[in-house]
């Protein structure tokens, strides 16, 4: 018989650095959930991405227990480390702040294939260089 859904909840959280502080206690503690047995699961299932933004989708059933889903960082995170920046453009469409190339968005848009709406790399390669020039970047052959 299958578990009953009272919820879900979405997070952006760092990798490996998940503790009870806001974000994480508030959005988990209102739900029932045991906040020290997610964060230690989620530390160890993110190590890999220390200190990357990562989102979470957590699933809350009715019993208090619950299954979360880790998704790849934003693309944002990954135009900002290839362009090597700390943040976009304050007005994007008129001040460029940066540029990657081609070969620098084909490789972000296979990271994040999993999670873009794309069928293909041609498809996703253009959503990640829809992203970067709505932050400001170029993207040069």
């Amino acid at each position: 018989m299958a578990k009953e859904i009272s919820g879900y909840v979405k997070l952006q959280i760092k990798g490996g650095q998940a503790n009870p502080a806001p974000p994480v206690g508030p959005a988990l503690g209102q739900r029932g959930i045991n906040i020290m047995e997610f964060c230690k699961t989620f530390n160890e299932k993110t190590k890999s991405f220390m200190g990357k933004p990562i989102p979470v989708v957590i699933t809350v059933y009715k019993d208090k227990k619950f299954d979360f889903v880790i998704k790849s960082p934003p693309a944002s995170h990954f135009i900002k480390e290839a362009a090597k920046l700390k943040g976009g453009s304050r007005e994007p469409g008129r001040v460029i702040v940066g540029t990657i190339t081609k070969k620098q968005a084909e490789k972000i848009a296979q990271e994040k294939m999993k999670d873009l709406n794309a069928h293909s790399i041609k498809e996703a390669v253009k959503i990640i260089s829809g992203s970067a020039r709505s932050m400001g970047i170029e993207v040069k052959d």
